[in-house]
């Protein structure tokens, strides 16, 4: 097997795997968005299975975005305006609902809470979202960057 070919196949499985775990990641945080529109202001007790799941998948979308990032250049087997476009649009699209996510917690959940968890519990709760957050952010990057 060619370099160029063996490039195309390690860049296409890290892209198949980062979207399994960005769509696994979804699929773990939309009932929990729907917990929280419903109880705003509540803490969430999140299921360890779920916890779990939602850790795995940002552990894979971020090593398979640097590890593509430093190994594997973005293959494009052919040119398509149609599809690139509508890559482009899935990256934005996967975005934003890291922007729904970001902004129900800080903007309408946090506020409405009547007690604040520890400053520990806090700061970790805070790196937990930002960390999902530049996960999906990663993985928007990589579908603009296959999309151009």
């Amino acid at each position: 097997m060619g370099q160029p070919s063996r490039w195309a196949a390690a860049y296409l499985g890290l892209l198949v795997l980062q979207t399994a775990a960005a769509s696994s990641l979804f699929w773990m945080i939309l009932p929990i968005l729907r917990r929280m529109i419903s109880r705003l202001g509540e803490p969430l007790d999140l299921e360890a299975w779920r916890l779990a799941t939602v850790t795995g998948s940002v552990i894979v979308l971020q090593s398979c975005y640097w590890i593509r990032h430093q190994r594997a250049p973005v293959y494009a087997a052919f040119r398509n305006v149609v599809i690139g476009h509508l890559l482009m649009f899935a990256s934005r699209a996967s975005f934003f609902f890291g922007g729904a996510f970001f902004s129900l917690i800080y903007f309408r959940h946090v506020p409405e809470l009547s007690v604040l968890p520890p400053l520990g519990q806090g700061f970790a709760k805070a790196l937990a979202i930002f960390v999902i957050l530049f996960s999906l952010f990663c993985y928007s990057l990589e579908l603009e960057r296959l999309g151009k």
